[in-house]
This record gives C-alpha cells, structure tokens and sequence, in this order.
C-alpha cells in the first residue's frame, strides 16, 4: 500500500464511526445530484470512493431492482459503517482501490463520485481507470454537498487557483481522463461537475 492509501485510510478510518451523524442534512444533496446523472431503470453505477455509501439509496432508487449498484471504496472502516446502517441492502459493497477496479472494461452506465477527485494520488490516471469502467456515452458525477469555498472555510483554509475543482483546472484533468465535461456548478450548497465519455 502507498503512503497516500495509508494517508487516505487513516483519516476516514478516524472518522467512520460518526461520518454520518456529522453531516445529517446532507440526503437531500446527495438525491438532487443523483437525479441529475439521468439514470434509468436497469442501469450499472459506481459509487466511487463510497465512504458509508450515503449515494447508494438514491442510486438504487435511480435504477430500480433491475439494474446494479456497487460501492467502491478503500476504507474498511467506511464500508463497516455503511453496513452497520443498511446500505449494503442497496448495492454490493467492494473494498477496493478505485485506480485498479475489479470492474470489466466498458462495463458501467455511470459513476457517482463524492469527495474522491481531492483524495485521489494521480487524479489523470484515475479518472483514466474510471473512464476505463464506463461504456461510451457514459456519465461521470463529480459531486460534493457543499461548494468549494464553503468547504474551504469549514477546513480552515483559503480557496487557491490551484485548486483542482476550480473549472478552468477541471476540464482539462478530465479531459486528459478521457471525459468531457458537460456541466458545472460550484455553489454554497454543493459543487457538481458532470462529463460523459465519448468513446
């Protein structure tokens, strides 16, 4: 395991057992941004980097009892808690590392993703390896439920240039990806950039 792995599950492993209650309102968010990956009945989705799988339910919803839902995530802690609230009901839980899916190539509609673009250790090649998992015509969601600078200030820290969130540093890290944004929105009370994959 890489130090950045190491680093990763630390920090979420500190904070799996009470993740969920310090965020409560974040349902809503989450549901809107689902709805907006335009899922129907039968179809695949990733949940990238799951954490507790708070996405799942939405997701389940969004494909009905046909289709397939899978949360990815590196953090066994996280995936306990999501177990512990009953969100493995909604979809298979995978502990995996989401830059070496045991995913077929061009076997997935859509990828939600909360929070993970920060996370990632080589942002090109792992958008590379989830553009890898999704068939032409795609969706990826990079989603989080509040908005870059009302982040920012919850950390503690100020909003840089470089950070890899702003647009303009964006679309060209998903375009190296293989993704083409569509949409952007980086507003108090969330941040959704969504692209497809052309071929």
């Amino acid at each position: 395991m890489s130090d950045d792995h190491a680093h990763v599950q630390e920090f979420f492993s500190a904070r799996a057992a009470d993740w969920d209650s310090r965020f409560p309102d974040d349902g809503p968010a989450y549901a809107a941004a689902v709805a907006e990956l335009g899922l129907r009945h039968g179809d695949r989705v990733l949940d990238a980097g799951c954490g507790t799988a708070r996405a799942l339910p939405p997701l389940r919803a969004a494909v009905g009892p046909s289709g397939v839902v899978v949360g990815a995530d590196l953090t066994p802690a996280m995936l306990g808690a999501a177990r512990r609230a009953g969100r493995d009901r909604e979809g298979q839980l995978l502990l995996t590392d989401v830059a070496r899916l045991p995913l077929r190539s061009r076997s997935l509609d859509a990828v939600f993703a909360a929070g993970l673009i920060a996370h990632l250790p080589r942002p090109e090649e792992n958008l590379a390896e989830l553009a890898r998992v999704v068939r032409p015509g795609g969706v990826l969601a990079l989603f989080h439920p509040i908005g870059r600078a009302a982040l920012a200030a919850r950390q503690g820290r100020p909003l840089t240039p470089d950070d890899m969130r702003a647009e303009p540093n964006l679309r060209p890290l998903l375009a190296a990806g293989g993704w083409r944004m569509t949409s952007y929105a980086d507003e108090d009370s969330r941040f959704l950039a969504l692209a497809v994959l052309d071929s």
